[in-house]
């Protein structure tokens, strides 16, 4: 049992992980992998998942792991035999919850002995909290990162058959896994991710640090992968990756960006393409380009732009400047009229003055966001910013974020009121959370709307009158 249990303790290095190795990245297939298939018969999980987009798709894959090992997903968490926290670790608020809700296991836990209850994503990668959990919370019998999903089988396997706690967190690059199983969140609507981690280093940022280097998915299993969902009914496919832009720069062997993939999948019959996030260093005029033509190729852009000063930028290592993000923009504007823009900005990062962020304040207006994701500046342990002297007050910070929402918030209404009378194509997710006599779903441009219509709607393509624009949602009628 020993030796089992030192095979199964590997704790996270933040040095190993900012490391960049120069080698092609390997390719599992995850079949090979796969041998203790019935081991969950008349077992349940439940899995929490915390954070972006790329763990709600890293969790489609645990749910495809665990079903595949014939566990079924349980309605509450007091009657599952496993439960996994799928954890992020980009903001301190979201690594709290986490701690707050292992706190609140542990009486599940006390109430069955048998339960296994693990801890997997971002916040694994992290050699402190890995520590922590340890010290704090001695009742976690499994704990793995973003780079090692595949291995779920044995790990649960191991717990069960050892009763030995289980720490596997791989800090190098990772690999990338094909063939893994999915259980898909939505049935039109779907995450494909076309590369992983990611190798900007920005000073405020984990990330690197949590998902390992740039690594991109051959173009074929991405293509197979879409037309497989074509034939499965899906209608839309978001491409996942921390920076999709970068897409195909590791590539040793052939010339294939992101600008390529997008020709590619623009002339299969999938309805609508989207794709996040972009970084502005990697979005050339190419892909502007080929978004401009249209199609399934959707006029929706993501583009965290995080400051408006140079200066700002600089200590954030991020890699451009607001010159050549305005430059950009403009570009998108040119070939992309109809383009609905958004983006990530951080206030109160160390040192920002109040010039620096009336810079930033000026971008937004220049810019027309049609909404934008706004933080607080969130320090992380193991990036440079956390060094970086912080002298501006949290209710200074507060103020500076409560005026930059106002101009957000304008540009949220100046963006909806432009659709007003116009007939706009509405994929139907389902019913309003407010009415649920009413349906509610996303345009082309990505605008919340709200229409009265039957539910055999719930996954098809409608066009509706937009009659009414609120800041955060548009309201229609359909058109019959």
């Amino acid at each position: 049992m020993a030796n089992d249990y030192e095979k199964y303790f590997i704790k996270p290095s933040i040095r190993d992980a900012r490391k960049r190795k120069s080698q092609e990245t390997p390719v599992i297939d995850f079949e090979k992998h796969f041998n203790i298939k019935g081991f969950g018969t008349g077992k349940t999980y439940k899995i929490e998942t915390y954070g972006c987009q790329a763990n709600e798709a890293d969790t489609e894959k645990i749910k495809g792991i665990l079903e595949a090992l014939n566990f079924t997903e349980s309605e509450t968490l007091e009657h599952s035999d496993i439960i996994l926290l799928n954890t992020c670790a980009v903001r301190e608020n979201a690594e709290n919850r986490v701690f707050g809700e292992l706190g609140r296991l542990k009486q599940y836990k006390k109430n069955n002995p048998e339960l296994i209850l693990g801890v997997c994503g971002c916040m694994p990668q992290e050699e402190k909290v890995v520590e922590r959990i340890l010290k704090s919370f001695h009742y976690v019998d499994l704990i793995f990162g973003t780079h090692n999903i595949y291995k779920l089988p044995e790990y649960i396997e191991t717990v069960v058959l050892s009763k030995e706690k289980v720490i596997e967190v791989f800090s190098e690059e990772g690999s990338i896994v094909e063939n893994l199983p999915r259980i898909r969140a939505n049935t039109r609507k779907a995450w494909v991710n076309i590369m992983f981690g990611c190798d900007e280093f920005c000073t405020y940022c984990i990330v690197p640090y949590t998902r390992g280097k740039e690594r991109s998915r051959n173009k074929d299993d991405i293509i197979k992968e879409v037309k497989e969902l074509i034939e499965q009914g899906y209608k839309e496919v978001t491409l996942l990756g921390q920076n999709v832009d970068s897409y195909g720069r590791d590539f040793k062997n052939t010339d294939y960006k992101f600008a390529d993939l997008l020709k590619d999948l623009n002339k299969l019959p999938i309805q609508r393409i989207r794709f996040t996030t972009s970084h502005p260093k990697d979005f050339d005029l190419e892909t502007v380009k080929v978004l401009s033509q249209g199609g399934n190729l959707m006029p929706y852009i993501h583009l965290p732009v995080q400051s408006g000063s140079n200066e700002v930028l600089k200590r954030m290592n991020r890699k451009y400047t607001k010159e050549s993000y305005i430059e950009l923009v403009d570009n998108i504007y040119k070939y992309i009229p109809n383009v609905s823009l958004t983006t990530d900005i951080i206030v109160g990062f160390p040192g920002e003055t109040d010039e620096q962020f009336e810079e930033t304040l000026d971008l937004v207006k220049y810019c027309k966001f049609e909404g934008a994701f706004t933080f607080i500046y969130s320090k992380r342990s193991g990036t440079p910013a956390e060094h970086y002297e912080d002298i501006i007050s949290f209710d200074a910070k507060k103020q500076r974020l409560y005026k930059l929402n106002d101009i957000v918030n304008n540009g949220y209404l100046t963006g909806s009121k432009r659709f007003k009378g116009d007939i706009v194509k509405v994929l139907v997710d389902g019913v309003s959370k407010n009415n649920k006599d009413v349906l509610a779903g996303y345009t082309e441009n990505n605008k919340l709307v709200n229409f009265k219509g039957d539910k055999t709607l719930i996954g098809e393509i409608v066009e509706v009158k937009i009659t009414d624009a609120k800041t955060w949602f548009l309201k229609g009628e359909q058109v019959e």
